[in-house]
This record gives C-alpha cells, structure tokens and sequence, in this order.
C-alpha cells in the first residue's frame, strides 16, 4: 500500500462561526482560530479542515458561496487567513478548504448574470427549465424540503436546487463551469492550501433526462436519481488531470449516494480521481421510518458492520475516511454513546474507536471534550436551514409535534453547531457578546478549561490515542479484522502487521460484560484503557476500552 501524508495525519474540523469570536459580534472568526492554534497543536493533529469562510449570504452558513476568491469580512477577510495558512504551516500543520462545487449562491455574479435573460452568457452555468403548466419540471424534492425547483418570474422558467432556494445548482455539462471551478481549486491551491474537502460532490453529475421520481424513500431518491450520475467520474478524472495532479494536496469527497458498490470508483489510487470520500452508510444508521427526526436506537452489529464492509471494500488500491461526527450531524458522545452517566467514559470509548480503525481519522471540534447535545425548548431557538424546513413541513403534515422537537434534540444539526466551549465564563470563553446560536447550558463543567486541568480528562485521553497512533504505523496501515462480528454490546478488533499486534476491545453498553473468546492474555501488554484502574482481563466495564498489544518478542 502506498504510503502518504494524508493517511498518516489526523484531521481536525473546524466549524469558524461557533469556534471562537474575537470580535465581540457573537460569530467565531479567523483570528479567533488564530488564537487557538496552540491549542490545536497541542491535540497533536496534523491538518486543520475549515468549513467555508468565503463570502456569502450565510443561508446556509457559508455554503451558499457568492465569491469563491473572496474571503469574507465576517470572518476577518483574505489578510486573516493569509496569517492563518502562514501561521498554521509555521506550526508544522496543514489547511484544507472546503469546496462547494454542487451549487453557488444566488447572489454569485453567475447567478445574478444568468437570471437576466435565457441568452445570457452565464445562462447555461445553471439549470433551467421550464415548468409544466402551473407546475415546476418534476416532482424532484430538496434536500431541505419542499420542491427543488423554484420560478424565475423574469425569464418564467424553473432553476433547480437540490438545497435551499438560494442555492442554485451549477450545470456541470457546460465545460465552461468546470473550468471555473478548476481555475478556483488552482487558486487557491496557489496561495499554499493543503487540501480541499469537496461539499456533496457526488451529485455535481445530472441526470439529464431528469425522470420524475417514483419514491418517496429519501435515501433511495439521493442514490437513484441525484448522486453517481452518469458524468460523475469523467469530471473526476478530468477535474484530477487539470489541476488537483499538479499539487501535493489531499482532497475527500463528501459523498450522499456513495456506496460499497461504487465507493471505490470514486478512491481507487489507478482511477486517479480522489484520495478519500465520506459515505453515510453509518450516520443514518438511526433514522427511523418516518426519517431523519424519527430516530431509532443504533444497531451495534449493523454499525459494526458498516466499518467493516468498508474496510474490506477499498482495500488494498483505496482509502477510508474515520468520522463519527462533523457540522452536519448530532454530536458523537450523544448519537453512539452515553451524554449521561458514561459521558466521560464513552467519549474516551469512540476516540479509541475513531483513532484504531484503518482510515484517516477525522475530529470535529469540541467532541474531544465530550461537548453534547443541546435539547432547545422551543424551535425558535433553532438557526439550521434544514430543521427549520423540516419543523415547518411535518407541522403542515399534521405531526406529533412533541414528538417532533424530541427528534429535533436528537437529530439537529444545529447540536454540533453550538459554540466551543471554552471555559466556564460568560458565554464559555465563546465571545464576550451574546452569540449567534445559544451555548449549550452544560459549558460550567463540560469546557476546555476543566479539560486541560485534568490528567483524566477526556481531552488528555484524545492526546494520548492520537500520540499512540502516531507511534505505531500498525495503527495507521494495519490489516484490521473484526473478531465478534454479531456481539450485541462488544466491538472486537485487531489490528496488525509485520510490526506489531493489536487486540482492541470496545464494550458499547451499561453493562459489564465478559467476551469468552478472548484469547490468552500471557503474550499481550495491556497498553490503554479509558479506565484509570484496568486489568488485563477479559471482562469491560460499562463503556470501556482495552487496547492490547502483542509482545514483540513473542
């Protein structure tokens, strides 16, 4: 296997609206990341990944780009990041940007352009179409609810939006608008960034015939007829041989649609198209029947399943990405553990987890200090496009609406959102001004502060897997196999190569439990537990990990 940077490092995410404010307005800011990149480095991590700080109308908090050479004034503007990319590589790391390439901002030039006229030379950067009678193109639906077509009164056609309104989405058929993009990604690749994390970018490929759907199973919609269109890996390659080829830079795709059958398409090292992808298979793993707000417990063989089936899938030629969390998701301790009684216990559990498995680990702020769930008591305290939309459409449908905030507490993506939780302080060290989203009320005890003045601490455990990881290359590009693929409440695992053996033991309940076909213990060293007081045995306590390694002389 071919051995890289990128699979070596571990990646820390970076949401810049709720990280830290320096400003006093309550919105996180470049200099605020500035700031904290003692911090950062501390962790030991190797790449920051910064969600969008381009200019834009924030519709979609960043992801509605109205200019992609532009740095937004919010966030400091292009002399901020400048210091950060210079300040970030001075500390021995790297920068990775995020890339949104599916769609622009309506108030991108673009845009603005092509909505003049259907002879407009920006025409064609967007699709159009018209409707039938009163009616939009097709029955097609947004990510964010509601039809993905909206009106044009000035020219009386359609333009489609697989998210809001306000995101249009970019005609990949016209060459120029690859162009463009690729001119961007040169851009900026120019200035020195390490890396792109591209937004949704297995939909930029359209079905041309745009067939109305059949379905009302959203999952089967994004597979079927939104993702892996039939231009997808053309523009890959071609987007790989103009510009990203000439670069030492890493690029992972975010990837609705992508599965185990065309994963590797996407990977694969001879198809020359991406270094890595994030597919879904696991964080929709609790959705119910009625969707994303009706969530049903986690399923630990079918989770384990899903890492494993992965695994075994882009090996030898590809190459995975590790996340249990990120902005657009619940926060990890809450979804796959225990916020309650074993908050500290299970956190330190899924950092184990995260950093022994076979793919680039990736960290989503505030997760290494076990940050939770908010559960806000009204919907108006919520910010995110896609709750908001979604409240208002089961409300219309005649929902459970209790019901519905419940799953919303659950759900949200608005619980990663909140701001970092800095210290105990005024609105957790976030800002001296209230902030643009509310800090989660358990900042007096869950912050960085307590964190760091705590040897047990779950951010001291984060340091230390992360340092373990970067001593044994086992843990990086070992085989991984897992031995208990059926348990109910244990996952079981080893890693090993060549070097080294690692026996890896994750018991993801309340209860202790005993695995009987653990082997004997006399050739391995219990090297980590997540329990100060560990014994080298076969049992687990609620929510503990034990990592064993094989002696080397045995």
């Amino acid at each position: 296997m071919k051995r890289t940077w990128w699979k070596e490092s571990v990646i820390y995410q970076i949401y810049p609206r709720s990280f830290n404010d320096t400003t006093g307005n309550g919105i996180g800011d470049i200099p605020g990341i500035i700031q904290k990149l003692d911090y950062i480095k501390s962790l030991g991590v190797d790449v920051i990944w910064l969600c969008p700080v381009y200019e834009s109308p924030n519709d979609d908090n960043g992801y509605d780009i109205s200019d992609y050479r532009k740095i937004s004034a919010e966030f400091g503007g292009q002399d901020a990041f400048n210091e950060l990319l210079d300040k970030v590589h001075g500390y021995g790391m790297k920068l990775v940007m995020d890339l949104v390439a599916n769609h622009s901002s309506d108030e991108h030039f673009w845009f603005t352009e092509a909505k003049k006229s259907k002879d407009n030379p920006y025409r064609d950067y967007y699709i159009w179409k018209d409707g039938k009678g009163d009616q939009p193109p097709n029955n097609w639906v947004s990510f964010f609810s509601g039809s993905a077509w909206k009106k044009d009164d000035t020219t009386n056609q359609y333009f489609l939006h697989l998210f809001t309104k306000k995101q249009p989405d970019l005609n990949w058929e016209n060459p120029k608008v690859r162009q463009e993009i690729y001119d961007i990604i040169e851009f900026w690749s120019e200035k020195g960034v390490d890396g792109f994390r591209m937004d949704v970018i297995s939909l930029i490929s359209k079905l041309q015939d745009f067939p109305p759907l059949d379905t009302s199973d959203y999952g089967e919609i994004i597979r079927s007829y939104y993702a892996n269109g039939p231009r997808i890996h053309e523009y890959l390659h071609e987007m790989n041989q103009k510009v990203l080829s000439k670069y030492d830079i890493m690029t992972v795709g975010e990837g609705p649609g992508i599965d185990l059958e065309n994963g590797p398409l996407y990977v694969n090292e001879d198809r020359e198209e991406l270094n890595m992808v994030f597919h879904f298979d696991h964080m929709f793993i609790d959705n119910g029947p009625l969707g994303k707000y009706d969530p049903v417990a986690v399923n630990l063989p079918r989770f384990k399943k899903v890492f494993s089936d992965w695994d075994k899938r882009l090996h030898p030629k590809g190459w995975g990405s590790i996340f249990l969390g990120n902005h657009d998701f619940s926060r990890m301790v809450s979804r796959f553990g225990n916020d309650g009684e074993y908050r500290t216990q299970s956190a330190k559990l899924l950092a184990a987890l995260l950093l022994t498995l076979r793919g680039t680990p990736y960290i989503y702020q505030g997760d290494e200090i076990g940050m939770t769930n908010v559960a806000f008591s009204t919907i108006d305290d919520y910010n995110d496009v896609e709750t908001v939309n979604a409240w208002k459409e089961a409300e219309a449908s005649g929902r459970d609406m209790k019901k519905f905030l419940n799953g919303v507490h659950r759900q949200s993506r608005d619980n990663a959102r909140t701001p970092m939780q800095w210290d105990a302080s005024a609105y957790a060290g976030f800002s001296d001004h209230k902030p643009w989203l509310q800090i989660n009320p358990n900042y007096k005890s869950v912050n960085v502060a307590a964190a760091e003045d705590s040897v047990d601490s779950i951010l001291q455990f984060y340091k230390e897997m992360i340092s373990l990881r970067k001593e044994y290359s086992t843990l990086v590009y070992g085989d991984f196999k897992d031995l208990a693929p059926e348990h109910l409440q244990l996952f079981v695992y080893v890693r090993k190569d060549e070097a080294a053996e690692f026996l890896i033991l994750h018991n993801f309940s309340e209860e202790e439990v005993t695995w009987p076909d653990m082997p004997k213990l006399d050739q391995y060293k219990l090297l980590k537990s997540n329990y100060a007081s560990a014994e080298a045995s076969k049992t687990l306590q609620p929510w503990q990990t034990k990592i064993f390694l094989k002696q080397r002389n045995s």
